[in-house]
């Protein structure tokens, strides 16, 4: 199986998984990832995990500014891959680029499609309140996420899984689900199935703004947006102007008004009233301080019952 010529298109650490088992399978010619970026307080560059896994593995990395010029899709000819891999690369491949592997361009997407076509498929499932979530291969086309599918396998999703956690699940079953393909198109038994594009919902970036808890949302809802801002960018609400990150917490019973009361500060949880019942924060983290537990945190943070979290936008007044 190792004379399978593979060149692979990651970004993230979503992808290390899958880089990995193709090396051991097959051959990886060379990696190709986005240019590395300014990052932290000093904006050094800063090289992409896929980047630092394919040096460590004495796989050739690639890193260009765009892949749509004839220039990119003749180099990579150069190589003559029997296949293309991307997860998580973070861009559209065109058509020239499609066109060179010799058996067939695959992308390894952490949704069951075509459900959550697009840029945050973990995130947006966990926001969203899915049970189960999963990994769909296809067949890559100019569209996005509009392939044809390969293989695809559920995963579910548990009250208390985060991003982070399902992100692991799904990276591993990626990494099995995209050697199986392969071995399949090699040896003749893959079966491709069209999506159905009535049946498509989109999952787009995530931005910063929608981190922010509305207390007056019911209880799931404030409990589905904490897991699913977890562990990037951190759901958050606000105390007197400052900004308070929420890592984890639960649906508690209780309730109050208005929306974002703190009906009690106890070592278990900051118990805070919702739109429809209560939610305990368990753990949360103040500016530029280190993630705390609630007793830990209460300690040198006294939160009286009766202090109201989240800006009060004209119109929630009362509520």
């Amino acid at each position: 199986m190792k004379t399978s010529k593979i060149v692979f298109f990651g970004t993230p650490d979503f992808a290390l998984a899958a880089l990995e088992a193709l090396q051991r399978a097959f051959t990886v010619a060379a990696v190709v990832t986005q240019p590395d970026k300014p990052a932290g307080r000093g904006k050094k560059l800063k090289p992409p995990p896929v980047k630092i896994r394919a040096l460590a593995l004495n796989i050739p990395v690639w890193q260009p500014e765009s892949v749509r010029g004839s220039e990119f899709a003749a180099r990579l000819a150069a190589l003559e891959p029997d296949f293309l891999v991307t997860a998580a690369y973070g861009k559209l491949l065109p058509r020239s680029v499609l066109a060179v592997p010799r058996l067939a361009a695959l992308n390894i997407h952490a949704s069951l499609l075509p459900a959550y076509r697009g840029a945050a498929p973990i995130q947006r499932a966990v926001i969203n309140g899915e049970k189960e979530t999963g990994v769909t291969i296809m067949e890559m086309d100019e569209g996005m996420d509009t392939g044809a599918i390969l293989l695809q396998e559920a995963v579910p999703i548990a009250d208390e899984d985060t991003a982070g956690t399902v992100h692991d699940k799904l990276s591993a079953l990626g990494a099995r689900l995209i050697v199986e393909a392969i071995r399949a198109v090699i040896d003749g038994t893959a079966v491709r199935r069209r999506q159905d594009d009535s049946q498509a919902s989109y999952a787009p970036p995530i931005r910063r703004e929608e981190a922010r808890i509305d207390w007056c949302a019911e209880t799931s809802v404030v409990h589905n947006l904490v897991r699913g801002m977890n562990p990037w960018p951190g759901a958050y609400t606000e105390r007197d102007g400052e900004r308070l990150k929420i890592w984890e917490g639960r649906p508690a019973a209780g309730g109050g008004k208005p929306c974002g009361l703190v009906l009690e500060a106890a070592p278990d949880g900051i118990l805070v009233a919702t739109g429809d019942g209560a939610y305990r924060i368990t753990k949360l983290q103040a500016p530029g301080r280190n993630i705390l537990t609630a007793a830990a945190y209460l300690r040198g943070n006294p939160l009286p019952a009766g202090t109201v979290l989240g800006k009060r936008e004209e119109g929630e007044r009362g509520k």
